[in-house]
C-alpha cells in the first residue's frame, strides 16, 4: 500500500485558545464544539501548549471550578507534533506509543494547521478496503 500522508487525514478545524484564557472558557470552547481538546497558541499561532479532557480531570481534583485559572496553569507543553508531510503511519505510532488522543499539526511557515485525533483515523481506517484472504 502507498504512504498515505497526515495531510490527507487531518482535521483542519482547530479550535485554539490563548495561553491566559480561563479554563473555564476553553472548557465550554471544547464543550461547545464537542472536542476532546483545544490547541494553545500565541498572537502568531505557534504552538505553545495543548488542553485535554484529560488535563481537566487534574483540573477538577486539585481546585474548585470556576477559579478564574488561565490555562497556562495546566496546558502540557512539551507536545509532540506531526507535519503534514509526515506518514499518517509515523503518527499512528506516536500516538499509540505516548497513550495519545490527539496530536496537532503545524507547519513552519503557518504554525497549527490541524489536528489528528483517534477519530480522524478511525474514520479513514473505515473507509480503506482491506484486502480478501487468499484462498
Amino acid at each position: 500500500m502507498e504512504d498515505i500522508f497526515v495531510a490527507r487525514v487531518m482535521s483542519t478545524t482547530v479550535h485554539t485558545v490563548t495561553p491566559d484564557t480561563l479554563v473555564e472558557t476553553a472548557a465550554q470552547v471544547m464543550l461547545d464544539n464537542g472536542i476532546g481538546s483545544v490547541v494553545v497558541v500565541d498572537d502568531d499561532n505557534r504552538l505553545e501548549g495543548i488542553l485535554t479532557t484529560t488535563d481537566f480531570v487534574r483540573i477538577v481534583s486539585e481546585r474548585q471550578p470556576k477559579d478564574q485559572t488561565p490555562v497556562s496553569t495546566y496546558m502540557s507543553t512539551d507536545v509532540v507534533t506531526t507535519t503534514a508531510q509526515d506518514r499518517i503511519r509515523d503518527a499512528a505510532d506516536t500516538m499509540v506509543d505516548h497513550d495519545f488522543h490527539h496530536i496537532p499539526v503545524v507547519d513552519d511557515e503557518e504554525g497549527v494547521i490541524g489536528m489528528v485525533t483517534t477519530s480522524d483515523l478511525a474514520g479513514y481506517l473505515s473507509r480503506v478496503q482491506a484486502p480478501s484472504p487468499s484462498e
